[in-house]
């Protein structure tokens, strides 16, 4: 398994020093110099920097020149499009530019301008995912996978979910109460990442902030999507969903074998409860022994988002308001299953991103799923935000809880009755009901049933291997893409690679497309019969590297042209326009039509991760660099492509690179 995101996934972040592109992905930007001990089981970090101090002053994200748009645009179509048809857009480009693009464009301006408390394509993005009728399952939820703890002794579905909770909670509070370290990106860490930098920052005022710690090399990221990270769920709702959260929460839910059971991990005072409480509980629901309900209406959060509405609408009036308030209103999800992964790759990848759908709630802002051996995931909703948030709580609670260790083999139980403080949660079904669940286990799994996983791990080219050439790594895995697509259909497709825009206030992401004129030079030439010398292709791989990181920091920046675009059609259609001709080209369709969709992570909790493709035709390629090798996880949906097929091909195409590398 290695990570990825659907329509909008983990990004890089990238900053220039002396026209040097630095490139951090995945990881932690601030050194945790707070952390407590583990005899505080209160809070995970007290910064003397508050969480929201930057959050004032970061600079917004830029609106893009239109003219450099339609320029970036056209230089993204000229690898795949052909010439005529590149002809035509070109024209209708031009047109788009100095006519309905140029309005548009202008009034973006002016929104953008009365705004200054956001960025111009937060509102848009937020509706694009909330307007959209698919299910979250399969076209919106990925998974991250924890590596397993360090100590084996602690790898019991008891002791890693109680841990976990906790270090959870820790997490929690210390956001919370607004003492979790600020996200910063530190260009010279010896200089900012000290006391002596927390202690001049804390005396800044907050408006001044970020100006602050730009004199220091260090850039604060957008923390606005913290605050739906915990006690949030998004509701279904006819046309459009809703984003909901619940800031007074005291509670978790617990899912298994389709049941579900909460309670409270804060006392009335917001403390966390004693870690034998939480073991106890954890415990007495594990020693539940009944069977899966016949009618799980957790299958529900896989539906037609328009179905699910509906139903839930029904599911209220039949007297279940109260069972589902208390799922939405948790401060997260925990999904205990029954199930032993072992080191089964492919098996782990399709339970951690769709598993046993009885026993998830996808709707959920995330789940943390723990089998019975002990392998530990998170599935989360993808509406409320990016990567930056869930990957910040993935690493923290990682490392916290595999250090820490709250409860052990040695616990003893505390002297409390769980029945008492468990409450398990039944449902009133009727016979309409029940029939509208079974139609969604129907959906729910043809849809799933043609899904592949296949996983390539590469020991050869792995990321060290490839700084010592002094190349890219992030290039030259996107370059094996495209060549190992090209082994096996002689052509190039539009490409998705996300990067991610939250150096800004209330970034997002943008797209990078790493299809280039480069790229598709490079893969001709490793393609020939008579190839040139190995000094070019070394060459031509240089060039890649370069063009790729140009590409990365001009999204990175926010000066992308795929957000932007999407801004001015998103405005048309808010204004009641006739929508421009660019956008019913048919070029621009088969740019959007993502047949490879790409994400990378790597970091010290991180073991793999995965979505599904984004269009039926389509590869989803999650990979990431991990403990000296190259690991990909590739999801395609048969008949339509062959997933292993071009992990066979990819691997080849690694090889092939390696082998030219490493000539002299």
């Amino acid at each position: 398994m290695f990570n990825s995101l659907k329509s909008v996934r983990f990004s890089n972040i990238f900053f220039c020093k002396n026209e040097k592109l630095i490139i951090i992905s995945g990881v932690r930007f601030i050194s945790v110099s707070s952390k407590l001990p583990g005899k505080d089981k209160q809070f995970l970090q007290r910064s003397i920097v508050p969480t929201n101090h930057f959050q004032d002053s970061l600079p917004r994200l830029p609106v893009p020149e239109l003219d450099k748009t339609c320029e970036r645009y056209i230089t993204a179509l000229k690898p795949f499009i052909s010439i005529d048809k590149l002809q035509n857009t070109q024209q209708i480009v031009e047109k788009f530019k100095c006519e309905e693009g140029k309005e548009l464009q202008q009034e973006l301006k002016t929104s953008n301008a009365r705004n200054k408390h956001t960025s111009y394509i937060t509102g848009p993005w937020f509706d694009m995912y909330l307007k959209s009728r698919v299910p979250l399952v399969l076209n919106f939820n990925p998974f991250l996978a924890f590596k397993d703890d360090p100590q084996p002794k602690y790898n019991t579905q008891l002791l890693r979910s109680s841990n976990m909770i906790i270090s959870s909670l820790r997490f929690f509070k210390s956001l919370k109460a607004n003492i979790l370290e600020p996200e910063v990106f530190h260009l010279n860490p010896e200089k900012s990442d000290t006391a002596f930098f927390r202690k001049t920052m804390r005396l800044i005022p907050r408006r001044f902030a970020w100006y602050g710690a730009y004199l220091f090399k260090a850039f604060p990221l957008d923390m606005s999507q913290f605050n739906n990270l915990f006690s949030s769920t998004r509701i279904p709702c006819i046309s459009k969903d809703e984003l909901q959260v619940f800031p007074d929460s005291r509670h978790i839910v617990i899912l298994r074998n389709g049941h579900f059971y909460v309670f409270d991990v804060l006392d009335e005072d917001g403390n966390i409860i004693p870690s034998s409480h939480i073991y106890d509980h954890i415990n007495y629901i594990l020693s539940d022994t009944q069977t899966p309900p016949s009618h799980p209406i957790s299958v529900l959060t896989t539906e037609n988002r328009d179905t699910w509405a509906k139903a839930r609408m029904h599911l209220e009036k039949l007297g279940n308001a109260e069972q589902l308030r208390l799922i939405d209103s948790a401060i997260f999800a925990l999904a205990l299953d029954d199930e032993t992964l072992g080191n089964n790759l492919v098996k782990s990848a399709h339970h951690m991103l769709h598993g046993p759908v009885h026993n998830r709630w996808f709707d959920k802002s995330f789940t943390l799923i723990i089998t019975k051996d002990a392998k530990a995931a998170l599935n989360f909703e993808h509406a409320w935000g990016d990567g930056v948030a869930v990957l910040r709580y993935f690493n923290e609670v990682f490392t916290d809880s595999t250090k820490y260790h709250f409860v052990g083999p040695k616990t003893v139980p505390a002297n409390v009755d769980a029945s008492h403080r468990v409450k398990k949660l039944d449902f009133i079904l009727d016979d309409a009901m029940k029939s509208t669940i079974k139609e969604a286990q129907e959906h729910f799994k043809q849809s799933k049933e043609n899904l592949r996983m296949d996983v390539l791990q590469h020991y050869n080219l792995h990321r060290e291997c490839i700084k010592g050439f002094k190349l890219s790594p992030d290039s030259v895995a996107q370059l094996g893409f495209q060549m190992a697509f090209y082994k096996l259909n002689g052509k190039f497709v539009a490409t998705y690679e996300s990067c991610s825009t939250s150096a800004f206030k209330h970034g997002r992401t943008e797209t990078v497309r790493p299809l280039t004129l480069a790229t598709k030079k490079c893969v001709e030439e490793f393609h020939k019969n008579n190839r040139t010398s190995n000094s070019e292709l070394k060459n031509l791989l240089k060039e890649c590297s370069k063009v790729h990181n140009q590409l990365t920091k001009e999204a990175a920046m926010g000066q992308g042209f795929d957000r932007h675009l999407f801004a001015l059609k998103n405005l048309a259609e808010e204004k009641g326009m006739k929508l421009p001709a660019l956008y019913h080209d048919p070029v621009y369709a088969e740019a959007n039509h993502f047949v490879l969709s790409t994400s990378t992570l790597f970091g010290p909790a991180f073991s793999g991760g995965g979505f599904a493709p984004v269009v039926q035709d389509g590869l989803g390629i999650g990979y990431g660099f991990l403990d000296n090798f190259t690991g990909c996880l590739v999801s395609s949906y048969t008949p339509h492509r062959d997933g292993a097929a071009f992990v066979d091909a990819l691997h080849s195409t690694y090889d092939d690179i390696y082998n030219v590398l490493s000539k002299n």
